[in-house]
């Protein structure tokens, strides 16, 4: 089941699987990746329990192995509406018996969109329905159409909202943390220019950068901004090795598993440890000229 939420700046289309935002589009321009699964098939996912890969698919929790896939379960799952406006939505997933195979939590997750003018306020709030810590992250992954209107791919490129200077997490080759950093050199302090070679080596993700970044040409007015106080990473992606028309710009909370060994949940970095009775509650802000 898909929702239209119109404003009157904004046409956004959600879906109840992953409560995912399949399209947003301002006069007539399409913002959202649509999805061809020659790149990537998605459109905007969110990532929970965990972000990015377990080293083989596998994580300890309590002398127990548990299987996890890809950025957790959430994505795949279907959403509960609860709320199904013109300017605001509202969805839930609660644990089952499938979800609770792979993470043995009693939990509920709820995704929030509130339009406000040529803004998308997305709320995310994880709720410990259990007995016990839970630990949990989250992160999102929305794919933009590169170029929005006119120019080529490396026309464009993402704009920090203020001077910075990110520290790049290394990644091993099969895309696991190592648990390095290096320094990633910003043109002008502020600038990342897009080319396809960019991705060779898969994701460019960054710690320690302004909060804020845009998306933007000067062949064009076009422009999405993303503003993510809430969110300590940020990853650049689109797939590698292709001329891929699109690139994700995705704020997170944690990262993927040190390579070589399993993650023990407990312990795990980046982890929002939530007490039984608790939430945790974070949010960003998408807004589209």
């Amino acid at each position: 089941m898909i929702h239209i939420m119109d404003n009157g700046e904004l046409i956004v289309t959600v879906s109840d699987t992953g409560a995912e935002i399949v399209s947003v589009k301002r006069s007539d321009c399409e913002y959202i990746w649509q999805g061809d699964p020659q790149f990537w098939a998605d459109h905007a996912p969110f990532m929970f329990p965990i972000c990015g890969r377990l080293f083989e698919g596998k994580y300890k929790l309590d002398g127990k192995i548990y299987d996890m896939n890809l950025h957790g379960f959430a994505r795949r799952m279907k959403f509960e509406p609860l709320v199904l406006e013109s300017n605001c939505s509202e969805f839930v997933l609660t644990s089952t018996p499938e979800t609770k195979a792979q993470y043995p939590f009693d939990f509920e997750l709820f995704i929030r969109y509130k339009l406000v003018g040529n803004r998308i306020i997305t709320q995310a709030e994880i709720k410990n329905l259990g007995n016990s810590v839970m630990p949990a992250t989250f992160g999102a992954h929305p794919g933009f159409n590169v170029p929005l209107d006119c120019g080529s791919f490396s026309d464009w490129y993402i704009e920090f909202s203020e001077e910075c200077s990110p520290d790049r997490v290394l990644l091993s080759d099969s895309c696991l943390n190592t648990g390095k950093r290096e320094a990633l050199p910003l043109e002008n302090g502020k600038i990342l220019r897009l080319e396809h070679t960019l991705f060779d080596n898969d994701a460019i993700f960054m710690a320690r950068m302004a909060d804020e970044v845009t998306l933007r040409s000067a062949k064009s007015s076009r422009e999405v901004s993303l503003k993510y106080s809430d969110m300590p990473y940020l990853g650049i992606w689109h797939k590698p090795h292709t001329a891929a028309p699109y690139v994700c710009i995705e704020p997170w909370c944690g990262l993927p598993a040190y390579d070589g060994e399993y993650d023990d949940m407990n312990l795990k970095n980046d982890m929002f440890r939530i007490i039984p009775g608790s939430k945790k509650e974070l949010s960003f802000e998408l807004s589209f000229k």
